[in-house]
């Protein structure tokens, strides 16, 4: 009997050690990050997280309770067996995951969640930001912490047979096992608290790296896979009635005031570019290193420009139902993984082709990617082009075409006859990792990558200028999110989330400046009002020039969000229930967000 207790504490210990383990490992992979980290955080990172550790080790020891109490029944021989073959499957599921979250954090920002699985649909495109060299090394590592698990749970598991019982002894025994492996709730379960374990439980510290690093990478990815897809239940911070009421004052006004015109027509033709990862840092004009993006920090001048404008996510499955669909990005999943909910949006290009417009959209990747063909095409797109547009000589980049080769096609395109009005986007793709661009200017990749897609705007803009669309066409310049730049700044910091928005071409009016705080998801009502059509469908968007609507901008990150305003910027982070930012006067930012996240959440669940 005992020999059978003894190896489930074992085994039960041997997992929360290996997780424990863990921790040292990835703050030395991101020694850049933890370089300054004192030993008593060090301590303080191993004693919250083995809370996940504990509870990680608690689902993996259940099932080994259950092999031990079928032992009392079964030859031992076939018990060995099934101990190997699961300690295998283990071992090779803990060193993918361990790998996984390693590779993917210096990219997101957050620790592994179930996020990765949605973007594995797409094998070739998920694995486009890595390069070969990194994706051989990472299965030799993951090859390898799996050999040495297993070799581990071996020797200190396995090399002990359990032993032949008589029957008389077999209840005996399976009774104490039955007291041990109800025992492992408690952990598993986190205590007896009302609330349940979640990974928000670990954090501990103002300094959000520090939080990550307790984070128990498989329990993270697991919570969120298996996490209940019940919108209208999850970020529930108001009643009902008072979520509706604080929403009501968030949306789009009616104003008796003049509201500016910005174009010469209302019925302009639409050149859309979708500028990947372009964020502040990189414009002039917004206080970014000069000397990136000169072609832009001049359209700046020659524009109208929106000084106080964010992206509403950090991922592009999100950024672009923010930008086509005014809809706001959600920080525990991405509508487009739904086509049945994102089709049932309103967008951008779908009520334009009501009116009248053609549309195209122009992208060198694949755009199967993150089910964005299905979003598309459901919102009026009636021509897209793709990768397989282009021969296979000019699908050089992992992602798929530069894009030099792309705006060559899209202006092209434009300098024969189209139909009037049109609208036609274009998606950038080249500053995307792994930054691997037929230019060089700078040392820093990122930086060098964003030059380059400038260089090849500058030249399509002074193109198009020399087409006979230019008098009558405007040009939106907006990224689908910022770089995370530098690396130092987290997923949840402001300056993160601040991206230009800007609008140039032969309609407008006049250039200048515009300082209201808005986001992505305001550019649909902005626009549409100046082309005189109805948007009231666009329920999250608002006209940002109104003066009587509310200006603010929000954004979200995973399980958190920021609602800026003039006044007040805030940032609450919902994992650790801890308020990150709170600068400016006193307001009522908090209480705004959370009705805001609240009743899109409700939304999302209707659809």
């Amino acid at each position: 009997m005992m020999n059978r207790i003894i190896r489930l504490i074992k085994i039960y210990l041997l997992f929360i050690l290996v997780f424990l383990l863990q921790k040292p490992l990835f703050m030395l992979y991101y020694h850049n990050l933890y370089h300054d980290v004192s030993f008593i955080d060090f301590v303080r990172v191993l004693v919250n997280g083995l809370k996940l550790d504990a509870s990680m080790a608690g689902y993996l020891t259940l099932l080994p309770g259950f092999f031990l109490i079928a032992s009392e029944w079964v030859p031992s021989s076939v018990i060995e067996k099934i101990f190997k073959g699961y300690f295998a499957l283990v071992a090779l599921l803990i060193s993918i995951i361990f790998v996984a979250d390693i590779a993917l954090y210096g990219y997101w920002g957050f620790r592994l969640d179930a996020t990765a699985l949605f973007y594995m649909k797409w094998p070739k495109d998920a694995m486009a930001s890595v390069n070969v060299f990194t994706v051989i090394i990472g299965i030799a590592v993951i090859v390898g912490i799996s050999v040495l698990l297993y070799y581990v749970f071996s020797r200190a598991i396995l090399r002990n047979k359990c032993s032949e019982r008589q029957i008389e002894n077999r209840f005996l025994t399976v009774f104490p096992l039955l007291l041990l492996i109800a025992a492992l709730f408690i952990p598993i379960r986190g205590g007896f608290e009302v609330s349940t374990m979640n990974t928000g439980k670990v954090y501990f510290s103002s300094r959000i790296n520090l939080n990550h690093a307790a984070v128990n990478p498989m329990f993270s990815f697991m919570e969120s896979l298996f996490k209940e897809q019940n919108f209208e239940k999850q970020y529930r911070f108001l009643s009902e009635e008072e979520a509706r009421e604080e929403f009501k004052k968030l949306v789009e006004q009616p104003s008796d005031k003049s509201i500016p015109v910005l174009f010469d027509t209302t019925r302009p033709n639409i050149i859309m570019i979708v500028l990947e990862s372009f964020g502040s840092k990189v414009v002039e004009p917004l206080g970014g290193i000069p000397g990136i993006a000169t072609r832009l920090n001049r359209y700046c001048e020659e524009g109208i420009l929106f000084t106080n404008f964010y992206a509403n996510s950090f991922r592009t499955d999100r950024g672009l139902v923010s930008i086509f669909s005014g809809y706001p990005a959600q920080p525990t999943t991405s509508i487009m993984k739904y086509p049945r909910k994102s089709q049932t949006l309103p967008s951008i290009t779908k009520t334009l082709k009501q009116n009248g417009y053609s549309t195209t959209y122009y992208y060198g990747g694949d755009a199967d990617f993150t089910n964005m063909r299905s979003y598309l095409v459901s919102q009026g797109i009636s021509d897209l082009v793709t990768e397989q547009d282009f021969p296979a000589k000019d699908r050089t980049t992992k992602w798929g075409v530069h894009d030099h080769i792309v705006f060559q096609r899209f202006l092209a395109d434009l300098q024969k006859p189209q139909q009037e009005p049109f609208i036609k986007i274009m998606q950038t793709l080249s500053s995307h990792e792994p930054f691997d661009v037929p230019f060089h200017k700078s040392n820093d990749l990122y930086l060098n990558s964003v030059q380059y897609t400038d260089s090849c705007l500058g030249e399509f803009i002074e193109g198009f200028k020399k087409t006979k669309y230019w008098a009558n066409s405007i040009i939106v310049l907006v990224p689908d999110h910022a770089m995370h730049y530098p690396s130092s700044i987290d997923i949840r910091s402001i300056e993160r989330y601040r991206i230009p928005f800007l609008i140039l071409g032969g309609a407008v009016k006049a250039p200048g400046k515009i300082d209201a705080y808005a986001s992505q998801i305001d550019i649909a009502a902005t626009l549409l009002h100046q082309f005189q059509i109805p948007h009231s469908e666009f329920t999250f968007s608002k006209n940002i020039v109104n003066p009587d609507s509310p200006h603010f901008a929000f954004y979200t990150f995973p399980n958190g969000f920021g609602f800026l305003t003039l006044e007040n910027h805030y940032v609450y982070d919902c994992a650790s229930q801890s308020v990150v930012v709170n600068e400016g006067n006193e307001s009522e930012n908090r209480k705004k967000g959370e009705a805001y996240l609240q009743i899109l959440y409700d939304d999302l669940a209707s659809r």
